[in-house]
């Protein structure tokens, strides 16, 4: 994909007797460019991962919280099912759940790359400006009951239903938080959008994510404003290596060097507090919307495969969403009017 631009095909977006944004949503999922999936030894699959795709963001989109009720939905035999799946390319086959099962868990690095491919396609119909970018993650509450720090030591399960694979995480706001932690990258101007997303467990530290969540940005970055979890030389160092300037909050302490002196400068300059201000008002509550309207707090799956891909899947659809609007003239972010008809 490097040195070409994707675009989207806009041609016969809505040709479908059932005229529902979920069906239109689909056939948009048609026209995107998305990354060849890598080679792989063995038994090629069945389905391609676009078929796939196409299911799981139905899956999303209708808010179903497992792979057994997709499945049902897609094998009930009443007309709009069968236009759902004529629309996912299942007209023919349908998978099994267990196909659904272990194709969702082996999702989530294609996921990533589609993200950053609608990235690129929101810039270039010039729905974003990556100049000044924004950073943060929310803890998400894992499934079932919590698993307890003395009884995770022991490595007993002390009752059904925990997700083994969660751990504890410190919030600002929720305090201890057993599960997930979901971070996201967006832009801020004219439109925020989620331009690169990640998810791992609740004790990974913000500046852990920060080199995979920005890699391979779009666009000409100017600025990356984040949390003090990023307040590291070594991230700013990187961020100035990628082109852009890393903004976070730095004190002025007595013994304060003269290199962090004129970070805090910046911070607490007019300039610097405009671009950490924007944060407040993009990328945080952008990421309290996607859990809003997905239903991802508390999470209705176990398991960091599964969870990862949802919040993926869900980001995925975010941005789909958007370009939606953006074809068919309706505000860019009236995600859940599109939800509700």
């Amino acid at each position: 994909m490097r040195g070409v631009e994707p675009s989207i095909n806009t041609r016969n977006t809505s040709m479908y007797a059932f005229n529902s944004n979920l069906l239109r949503l689909l056939r948009l999922v048609d026209s995107v460019p998305w990354p060849k999936p890598p080679r792989r030894r063995g038994r090629p699959y069945v389905y391609p991962f676009v078929v796939l795709l196409k299911c799981f963001v139905v899956m999303v989109w209708q808010r179903i919280d497992s792979n057994r009720g997709l499945h049902a939905f897609l094998t009930m035999d009443k007309p709009y099912p069968r236009v759902v799946c004529e629309a996912c390319g299942l007209s023919q086959r349908m998978p099994s759940r267990r196909t659904l099962d272990r194709r969702l868990k082996a999702m989530p690095p294609m996921l990533k790359a589609s993200i950053r491919i609608m990235a690129k396609i929101l810039c270039v119909h010039g729905l974003v400006d990556p100049l000044i970018m924004a950073m943060d993650s929310s803890l998400l509450a894992a499934k079932g009951p919590v698993w307890h720090k003395s009884s995770m030591e022991r490595g007993e399960a002390p009752c059904p239903g925990i997700d083994t694979d969660a751990r504890w995480g410190k919030s600002g706001t929720k305090g201890w938080v057993f599960g997930y932690k979901a971070s996201l990258a967006s832009s801020t101007m004219p439109i925020v959008a989620p331009l690169s997303a990640d998810l791992t467990t609740a004790n990974v530290p913000d500046n852990l994510v920060y080199p995979d969540l920005t890699e391979d940005l779009p666009g000409d970055i100017g600025f990356m404003a984040t949390d003090t979890g990023c307040d590291d030389g070594d991230l700013r160092a990187l961020s100035m290596a990628r082109g852009w300037v890393l903004v976070t909050p730095v004190k002025r302490c007595e013994n304060t060097p003269p290199e962090r002196l004129i970070l805090a400068d910046f911070y607490e300059s007019e300039a610097g507090q405009a671009i950490y201000g924007l944060r407040g008002v993009t990328v945080e509550p952008l990421i309290g919307q996607i859990k809003d309207v997905f239903g991802l707090d508390p999470l209705p799956v176990r398991g960091f495969k599964r969870v990862s891909a949802l919040y993926l899947l869900c980001v995925l659809a975010y941005q789909l969403a958007l370009c939606l609007n953006h074809l068919e003239s309706r505000p860019p972010r009236d995600i859940k009017h599109l939800l509700t008809t």
